[in-house]
């Protein structure tokens, strides 16, 4: 499943998904990972929240993005959510329609059973309609 917090930047979705991912630590029997564009909120995070900061993997298009992502999950077989902060920026998608890379991982989570949390920088009414009904935070 693909869960979205949206909003304005600046409107609090980090404080949002951070608190989201620290409770789901304690209830989540898998492992959990969160993407950034930097270390910044590393000490923000539970300890057992695998950090990984995107913006040394010289990532350059959402299709590499999409590999890097399907990389992590190929690489832990208890994986079971992933967390994306500023989601436009890591995954390479600022000013560009994002309904094909959230339909890619809606596939990617159907087929090894991960749970995808997205922070977006727009509002509301900017997304797709295929998308509102992922909205789980609006800001």
């Amino acid at each position: 499943m693909v869960q979205l917090i949206v909003g304005k930047k600046g409107k609090g979705k980090t404080k949002q998904l951070l608190d989201k991912v620290n409770s789901e630590i304690k209830v989540v029997s898998g492992s959990i990972v969160y993407l950034d564009k930097s270390t910044k909120h590393m000490y923000e995070l539970n300890n057992k929240v695998r950090l990984v900061d995107v913006s040394q993997f010289f990532i350059e298009n959402s299709g590499e993005f999409l590999g890097f992502v399907s990389g992590v999950i190929s690489q832990d077989h208890d994986l079971q959510q992933m967390y994306f902060d500023s989601f436009l920026k890591i995954a390479c998608l600022e000013g560009q329609d994002i309904l094909p890379v959230i339909e890619k991982l809606d596939q990617l989570s159907k087929a090894f059973e991960v749970d995808f949390i997205l922070s977006v920088s727009m509002d509301e009414a900017e997304l797709p309609a295929a998308l509102r009904d992922k909205i789980i935070i609006s800001l």
